[in-house]
């Protein structure tokens, strides 16, 4: 009898706001993530994994379409833009080789119920009625008798204060996902082989864990922010304002928002546990390659920074976790890759480990072929919020074209990117490289940033002042940074 060849399931997993160094294998002296870390000693971990836009809309778009934002049109965080019409997303990939395709969580797309690809997706926005959809999570919390008490907890969805969960555990938004994942492995047809998309909404603020989560971390000593000289250079304008942004914390507090952010991430480690138990349960473990990644990370106060959109590593590199089959003979098991990857990898390195054909539209790279890339370029915003960065192995530049200020960092000896070694002699020659690469990278608006192929941004002579110009001197919304309110009845829909 001749053995049938059955085609692998997919389960991508990712968490919203996660930084790379946020996982106990990979050093983080606080934070307890054993089931990550025990995919990852099952799989093959990429350290050197980057969000080619550390901004939420734009990351997702790689993830979805296998493109960088020069290809997918995105690196601002427009929330109105479409897919690209001739573009196919992983997801209507694999429909179109006879695989099921479900989506659980945060797509971030617009209109919200748009598929993209999915047979079906049940969605969890963060509470963004006013956009014209009510979610299956507010419906959910509806039927569970709190209609419209997602945001009662006074909490804002882009700050960093804090409180416990205030409705019954189940109720939280991740285990919510979590079930409906698990409902949807087992609710599976069963002749066709699936691809699932499980995206967890934390630990992107609102700060809300639950209260066994948090107290567990009550008990450790939480590390204090990285501090250095640079993150107070004049001649860095923009990262001036950034920083104005955000309130000076007490140690204590800032240690708080820590425990906070932390005990959402464990909490999300658990879950994924579940439904790894579905799938085993269901009999379908042995044959699921699993991926587990993040859109981008938060500074979390580092060098007095929060959020992302800025290119040091933790905000711009994420993880990025990869498991075969049982019977895989390609990805490596326990394996600690520094190979340079992005989120447009992704759907090449999964179409190809189910021997699907990669749309020409993708430009994202096998995360797994045998031609690593030399560098890895990202990008932020346009014009005066612009910044811009350039990889290699060992050195990362960043570029801020307002006020054409420039870092540079030693990753291989100075991982924290404590020291800014721009000035120094030495390195002239591996500026100068990466420099190259840089200018070969940009494109559209950008272009006015050169200058006979040098590098001027945008000159002092051009500027008005600070807060003029980059709008970051008042925040608007009264500081309260996308605050929502009680969403019963819904808030009107947003016509703009």
């Amino acid at each position: 009898m001749t053995n049938i060849k059955v085609s692998p399931n997919v389960l991508l997993v990712t968490m919203d706001q996660w930084p790379g160094s946020f996982l106990g294998c990979e050093g983080h002296p606080v934070i307890e993530t054993p089931t990550l870390d025990r995919l990852a000693k099952n799989g093959t971990r990429f350290t050197r994994a980057y969000s080619e836009c550390p901004i939420c809309i734009p990351a997702r778009r790689s993830i979805m379409t296998g493109q960088t934002p020069k290809i997918h049109g995105d690196r601002v965080f427009q929330k109105n833009l479409k897919m690209p019409s001739n573009t196919k997303t992983i997801a209507q990939t694999f429909r179109d080789n006879g695989y099921q395709a479900f989506a659980v969580g945060k797509l971030h797309v617009m209109p919200q119920r748009d598929r993209i690809g999915f047979d079906d997706a049940y969605i969890s926005e963060e509470g963004r009625p006013y956009y014209g959809s009510i979610d299956d999570y507010d419906q959910f919390l509806a039927e569970k008798g709190f209609v419209g008490e997602q945001f009662t907890h006074g909490v804002s969805n882009n700050d960093y204060t804090w409180r416990t969960w205030q409705l019954p555990e189940n109720c939280h938004v991740t285990n919510w996902a979590t079930q409906q994942m698990c409902k949807t492995i087992k609710r599976r047809n069963p002749n066709k082989p699936s691809f699932w998309y499980l995206s967890y909404t934390h630990p992107h603020p609102p700060l809300v864990p639950i209260h066994t989560y948090f107290e567990r971390y009550t008990r450790k000593n939480i590390p204090l922010p990285f501090q250095s000289h640079w993150s107070n250079e004049t001649q860095l304008t923009l990262l001036k304002n950034i920083k104005n942004r955000w309130p000076q914390m007490s140690k204590e507090l800032i240690a708080d928002v820590r425990r906070a952010f932390y005990a959402l991430c464990t909490h999300i480690d658990a879950q994924i546990r579940l439904v790894i138990g579905t799938l085993r349960e269901e009999k379908l473990l042995d044959n699921t390659i699993i991926m587990i990644t993040s859109d981008h990370g938060d500074m979390l106060g580092d060098f007095g920074l929060f959020a992302k959109r800025l290119m040091y590593e933790n905000s711009a590199r994420v993880p990025m976790i990869l498991l075969g089959t049982k019977e895989d003979k390609i990805v490596d098991r326990g394996k600690v890759s520094n190979r340079l990857v992005g989120l447009a990898d992704i759907m090449p390195t999964l179409l190809t480990l189910c021997k699907i054909k990669i749309p020409s539209s993708c430009d994202g790279q096998n995360m797994l072929d045998n031609k690593p890339r030399e560098f890895l370029y990202a990008e932020a915003n346009e014009g005066v919020n612009a910044t811009r960065m350039v990889t290699n192995n060992n050195f990362k530049l960043v570029w801020y074209p307002y006020g054409n200020s420039f870092q540079l960092f030693d990753l291989a000896n100075d991982p924290k990117e404590l020291e800014n070694i721009y000035q120094k002699n030495e390195f002239q020659k591996q500026i100068k490289i990466l420099k190259n690469v840089l200018v070969e990278n940009l494109y559209g608006k950008d272009m006015s940033f050169i200058k006979q192929g040098e590098l001027i941004g945008i000159s002092s002579d051009k500027m008005k002042s600070d807060n003029e110009k980059t709008g970051l001197g008042l925040l608007g919304e009264r500081e309260l940074l996308g605050q929502r309110g009680l969403h019963f009845p819904p808030p009107p829909i947003d016509k703009e």
